[in-house]
């Protein structure tokens, strides 16, 4: 059997493109339903109440493209607001969280992990719960870093103020010597170069979108839900706001051609 129904993915902005990006690396049959909320991003500076509210009409929008599967892309949104998805839709879901969490803990040879997110997942304590879920031993030094994300959709990943606010929000971060760094929010590989530049080399950053795209694959082969086509899939993007701009910042951050996106009504 072969189950050609869309994984639908959504973030807050073009962050989540990095999950898209990995699901055509894992499953390239499969066809995708990309939203991104960029008339309301950011969302680590909104409440819980406010990005439970936005993550449900995103999946509600998802929902009428008729998806196998919800990948949560957002960060934010995976811890604060997943369980409460999970009891509204049966559809099956993965958020970003635990996948990140339990790479960095393969990949720690110190113990000592960080972890830098926007403000709400940092408050939200998730990841340190996810890493002492699997070893209460390793220690985990956390920093939030909001001013990553607009410098993400601005495309100011190269400027110097870049660099200069990566070196404050990751100060502390490098007085703990951390060996291990979870990129906590899907907007950061595209600041993958400077922060690796201020970390240092010996320092690994961990981008959990390939780890939630082995999940995905390894759900939908379970559930005999995968894509057995050998065409390659077909892909729809969606924005909430102007679809020429997240054009211009997705093919940046894809590195291939956006054909069309929409602005969701």
């Amino acid at each position: 059997m072969s189950d050609q129904r869309p994984i639908g993915i959504f973030d807050s902005g073009v962050g989540g493109l990095t999950v898209v990006s990995e699901v055509w690396k894992y499953l390239p049959a499969e066809n995708i339903v990309y939203f991104g909320d960029t008339a309301r991003v950011p969302y680590g500076t909104k409440s819980k109440e406010t990005v439970t509210k936005f993550s449900v009409e995103n999946v509600e929008f998802l929902m009428t493209h008729d998806v196998k599967l919800v990948l949560v892309a957002c960060n934010t949104a995976s811890s604060l607001s997943l369980e409460f998805l999970k009891r509204c839709f049966r559809v099956p879901m993965i958020g970003v969280i635990g996948p990140g969490a339990r790479e960095a803990v393969s990949a720690t040879r110190s113990g000592r992990i960080g972890v830098i997110g926007t403000n709400a997942t940092i408050s939200s304590g998730a990841y340190e719960a996810a890493v002492k879920r699997i070893d209460k031993k390793l220690k985990v030094y956390t920093a939030s870093c909001p001013l990553f994300v607009p410098l993400a959709e601005e495309g100011w990943v190269d400027k110097k103020v870049a660099q200069d606010i990566a070196g404050i929000y990751l100060k502390p971060l490098r007085t703990k010597k951390v060996d291990t760094l979870i990129l906590g929010c899907t907007h950061y590989p595209l600041l993958k170069n400077v922060i690796e530049k201020v970390m240092g080399p010996k320092v690994s950053l961990i981008d959990s979108a390939m780890e939630v795209a082995k999940e995905a694959k390894e759900l939908l082969d379970a559930s005999g839900a995968l894509n057995k086509s050998q065409a390659l899939g077909g892909h729809k993007f969606f924005s909430s706001d102007e679809p020429a701009r997240f054009i211009k910042i997705g093919e940046h951050f894809l590195k291939r051609r956006i054909d069309c996106a929409k602005r969701k009504d």
